[in-house]
C-alpha cells in the first residue's frame, strides 16, 4: 500500500488476531464500511500468515492499511504496511535494513517525552499516549497525564493519537488536547452493533476537533 500521511487521523481500531475468522471478518468488515482509517492486529505471534494476509486484503478494500504490534518480522513475509511498537526498539536500524522496503512506524510513549523525541528524530508515522483512562485491555500501560500530549505537540508534528479506556461516554474529556485520532479496542469490537458504534465514534471526534 502507498504511504499516504492522510489516514493518521480519525479511527484507530485494534483488533485481536486469534479471534475466530468468521467473528474477526465480520466484525472489521462493519467497522471498515463505518470509517475507521488504520488497524492494528496485536496477538499475531501464533497466527497463520494466510490469515493476516487475509485480514490485509480485507483492509486494503477499504483503503486502511494493517499494523502488526511489535512482530515486524511479518512486514517480509505478510502484506502488512507497518509496525507498531510498545517501546523504543533497540535495533531499528538492523530492522529497516531486514525488512528492506518503506513501512509504517508508530510507538507508544506514556508520560515519557523523550519517546515522543526519538520518534521525531527516526521519522515515525505517529506516537499513540496509552492509557488514557483505567482499560484492562491497555494492559502495563501507566496513565497518562493530558499536559503530556500538550508538551509532545511542542516537541513534534507527528500525528498524536490518544488509547487505552475510550469510550463514547468519556470521549469528550479529550477536547482540549491536539489529537488526530484515537485508538479503540473493546469499545467497538465488544459493541453490540459495531458499525452504528464505529459511525459515533467518527462523528463525536470529528465535533471533537471542531470545539
Amino acid at each position: 500500500m502507498a504511504q499516504n500521511t492522510e489516514i493518521f487521523n480519525g479511527i484507530y481500531l485494534i483488533v485481536d488476531a486469534n479471534l475466530a475468522e468468521g467473528t474477526l471478518q465480520n466484525k472489521l468488515e462493519q467497522a471498515l464500511k463505518s470509517g475507521i482509517h488504520l488497524v492494528q492486529l496485536y496477538n499475531t505471534e501464533n497466527v497463520l500468515e494466510s490469515k493476516i494476509d487475509f485480514i490485509c486484503v480485507l483492509c486494503h478494500a477499504y483503503q486502511v492499511p494493517v499494523l502488526v504490534n511489535n512482530n515486524w518480522p511479518l512486514l517480509q513475509t505478510t502484506l502488512v504496511d507497518g509496525v507498531h511498537f510498545d517501546g523504543i526498539p533497540e535495533d531499528l536500524a538492523e530492522i529497516k535494513q531486514a525488512v528492506n522496503k518503506n513501512f509504517y512506524k508508530g510507538i507508544t510513549c506514556s508520560n515519557d517525552l523523550a519517546v515522543v523525541q526519538w520518534a521525531d528524530e527516526n521519522q515515525f508515522d505517529y506516537i499513540s499516549f496509552c492509557s488514557l483512562f483505567p482499560s484492562s485491555t491497555a494492559g502495563a500501560c501507566e496513565i497518562v497525564a493530558f499536559d503530556t500530549i500538550q508538551q509532545a505537540r511542542a516537541i513534534t508534528t507527528l500525528p498524536l493519537f490518544a488509547a487505552g479506556g475510550i469510550y463514547l461516554d468519556n470521549l469528550n474529556q479529550l477536547a482540549d488536547l491536539p489529537l488526530s485520532g484515537i485508538a479503540v479496542v473493546s469499545g467497538i469490537m465488544a459493541a453490540p452493533d459495531i458499525a452504528a458504534t464505529t459511525k459515533k465514534y467518527v462523528q463525536e471526534l470529528k465535533n471533537l476537533k471542531k470545539s
